[in-house]
């Protein structure tokens, strides 16, 4: 009788539990996955439709600005003056929300980049082990018996 080793033999049951526990992570991490990738596409449409937002605030601003310049040269009074002025002040605080929106949008794209491989990756192992699973688990064919060749007399 050979020698008991000091190592402990894994038991079928056990190995059986280790696999299905990593399988049901697998899909775990798929299904995460896939709902931080919609919820960051999601952000990143409202950072986009924001950022158009506040370009076209700034157009609009800089017209505003050029027009009023322009009236001031024409004819200089408190008024005109009090309106460029907050113009410009307006300009400035919408230039700062656009760093911002644009910082932000910068930083959910890289995130949303390393999710989407991430996913990708999830979805080939579990297509992989998908079709792993479904040949190891196909039933055996059964062969039919070759019948015994009858030898015919010449």
């Amino acid at each position: 009788m050979p020698k008991k080793s000091k190592k402990s033999v894994v038991k079928s049951a056990s190995l059986e539990k280790t696999i299905e526990g990593s399988l049901s992570a697998l899909n775990d991490a798929n299904d995460n996955g896939e709902k931080a990738v919609a919820a960051l596409t999601k952000i990143g449409k409202t950072l986009s439709a924001e950022g158009k937002r506040h370009s076209k605030k700034r157009a609009t601003l800089s017209r505003r600005k050029k027009t009023l310049s322009a009236k001031l040269k024409k004819a200089a009074d408190a008024a005109t003056k009090k309106l460029l002025s907050t113009t410009e002040k307006e300009i400035s605080v919408v230039k700062k929300l656009a760093a911002k929106c644009s910082a932000a949008k910068s930083a959910n794209s890289e995130e949303l980049k390393a999710l989407k491989a991430n996913a990708k990756r999830t979805k080939a192992y579990i297509a992989a082990l998908t079709k792993a699973d479904t040949i190891l688990n196909k039933p055996k064919k059964k062969r039919r018996k070759k019948r015994a060749k009858v030898a015919v007399a010449a």
